[in-house]
């Protein structure tokens, strides 16, 4: 996995933060974060649906693709409850606030209406978790 996620960073950067292959299109970012037991940094890309009402928001999705477990990198952001992510051209400082309820499975909606493989994740981790959406406030 570091491999692949290693040549999506490096593709985003290079191409000002578009991605080909299977994110072609898609709304990408980089997300900094630091392992809450490694105490390692690392950069995740992560697709993001933005806040139709708020520029300063966008919208994370933990699904590991309908794994029966979070990602690690769900629990290193909600630890420390801020992050940098890198979007377009520009990096800046982040708030991490998890998203629940009514406002969680509308968000979520959307983000399955625009790219269907989320709704095959939810299906997958259906009666096992519900894959969480985190929101990111720019600082």
């Amino acid at each position: 996995m570091s491999d692949w996620n290693t040549d999506v960073i490096e593709e985003f950067r290079a191409n000002e933060g578009r991605v080909g292959g299977p994110f072609d299109g898609a709304p990408m970012l980089l997300v900094h974060h630091v392992g809450r037991k490694s105490g390692r940094q690392t950069v995740t890309p992560m697709m993001y649906l933005a806040d139709e009402d708020d520029p300063a928001t966008v919208y994370v999705f933990a699904s590991k693709g309908g794994a029966p477990s979070n990602p690690a990198w769900y629990y290193n952001l909600t630890d420390a409850g801020r992050a940098t992510v890198e979007r377009g051209t520009q990096t800046y400082d982040v708030a991490v606030a998890e998203v629940t309820g009514d406002r969680r499975d509308s968000i979520y909606a959307e983000q399955a209406r625009r790219y269907p493989g989320f709704a095959e994740y939810e299906v997958k981790a259906e009666g096992i978790r519900v894959i969480p959406v985190l929101a990111l406030t720019r600082l």
